[in-house]
């Protein structure tokens, strides 16, 4: 064996280090003290004879090397994960764990059934779940830290999905917009308006700033956030609209606030569940694939 080769103890605390970006933060995280953290990565450093860090000015950054190891190690990881559910797989029914990703706003009315029915029907699955915009989730399926997640349906040839919903999106407006009464409205109509946009992680943003172009005009910005509650409040404060896919809008209607049909152009919320291609799924993810088309909305 090639003694470069390094142990994989190294390549973990490398990981986290890098996810964490202080040695004091990651040494928290895997439960280590910071010297011992600090000893891990210069003897991996000193297997493979590269410096893999830049330190200096407050923050840690990679070095060519650096990325190399990087890439690979969280490819191993994930392996690892995959060695041992495939394992698992092999003599037991459905449990064990599945790492699962949802929107931020839209889990409780489109994922809440679904979430219940597969607790019911498979006790033995630890199901750990993460909040995120579609771009952090597809980020998280490629790194192994999700097996499953559920975004607006993906581009990207080295994913594979299954359709879940598809939800027009409605706009929300003060009760005192010019527009108010009209009952719906034209992207267009708002170009005046600022928009309320949210989180960078959110796919979403990106088709309502193209959708405004071709449109005929760039958005004005008048706020962000990633919670659909907030985002409500914000348009009764009056700061702008915002689109947000039906099944949300229609919960979030209160005084000061109106809910239009948007006319043109057609937009939807088509959220799928989507995965790597190629990788390898355990029983338990199959058996929340098997079910979600089963409890499709509009089936």
């Amino acid at each position: 064996m090639d003694a470069r080769l390094p142990e994989l103890r190294q390549l973990a605390g490398f990981v986290e280090l890098v996810r964490q970006g202080s040695f004091t933060r990651a040494a928290e995280a895997l439960h280590l003290t910071q010297s011992a953290l600090s000893k891990q990565i210069a003897q991996l450093e000193e297997r493979l004879g590269r410096s893999l860090l830049e330190r200096g000015a407050g923050r840690l950054r990679l070095t060519d090397a650096g990325e190399v190891v990087l890439r690979r190690a969280e490819a191993m990881q994930q392996l690892g994960r995959e060695l041992l559910a495939e394992l698992d797989d092999l003599d037991r029914l459905v449990t064990g764990e599945l790492r699962l990703g949802l929107p931020l706003f839209g889990a409780d009315a489109v994922f809440t059934a679904l979430i219940i029915e597969f607790l019911s029907r498979y006790p033995g699955v630890r199901v750990h779940l993460e909040e995120g915009g579609s771009k952090s989730i597809e980020q998280a399926l490629h790194t192994g830290a999700l097996e499953l997640g559920a975004a607006l349906t993906p581009s990207n040839p080295e994913l594979d999905y299954l359709p879940f919903c598809n939800e027009p999106l409605d706009v929300l407006m003060p009760a005192g917009h010019p527009r108010a009464g009209a009952g719906s409205v034209a992207l267009l109509e708002l170009a005046d308006t600022p928009f309320l946009l949210y989180e960078q992680s959110f796919t979403l943003n990106d088709r309502l700033q193209h959708a405004c172009r071709q449109a005929g005009f760039t958005p004005r910005e008048g706020g962000r956030s990633g919670q659909a509650d907030f985002l409500a409040t914000l348009v009764v404060a009056g700061q702008g609209v915002v689109l947000l896919p039906r099944v949300v809008a229609r919960g979030l209607e209160r005084p000061g606030l109106v809910r239009l049909t948007l006319r043109e152009p057609q937009m939807t919320w088509d959220v799928a569940f989507i995965w790597r291609r190629g990788a390898y799924l355990s029983r338990a993810a199959r058996a929340w694939l098997a079910l979600a088309a089963e409890m499709r909305p509009g089936q």
